[in-house]
């Protein structure tokens, strides 16, 4: 599984977006993009503006720019996660194997991971 791959990327952003739903997290701009991991902008704008038409994140707003390009018109931290969203995460076998990948590696994510996903 690539570090870019789109389910990977849909998975890190849904589980940042729900930690702060979960009121474990406050959105920081910087946090949120080392959480997505060095994914291309033009590439992220994609998969959140498709991620957006699922109904699985709202707050969003793009412009199509010459060429196909995306465009984010306001700011990343007007982002929310739906309730489709936290269903999609918590219940998708796709999101479950990505969590299960994700879980055995160091960094950001995994403590993301344990925070979210860890019932106390």
């Amino acid at each position: 599984m690539a570090k870019d791959d789109y389910d990977v990327v849909v998975f890190r952003i849904l589980a940042y977006l729900y930690a702060i739903f979960k009121g474990k997290q406050i959105f920081d701009q910087r946090i949120f993009l080392k959480v997505i991991s060095k994914v291309e902008e033009d590439y992220l704008y994609r998969v959140l503006e498709m991620m957006q038409s699922k109904g699985l994140i709202e707050g969003l707003q793009f412009k199509k720019a010459w060429g196909g390009a995306v465009i984010l018109i306001n700011d990343l931290d007007d982002i929310s996660i739906t309730s489709d969203g936290i269903h999609y995460l918590l219940e998708n076998s796709r999101m479950k194997k990505v969590k299960d990948f994700l879980s055995g590696q160091m960094g950001a994510i995994a403590s993301l991971i344990q925070l979210v996903f860890t019932v106390v």
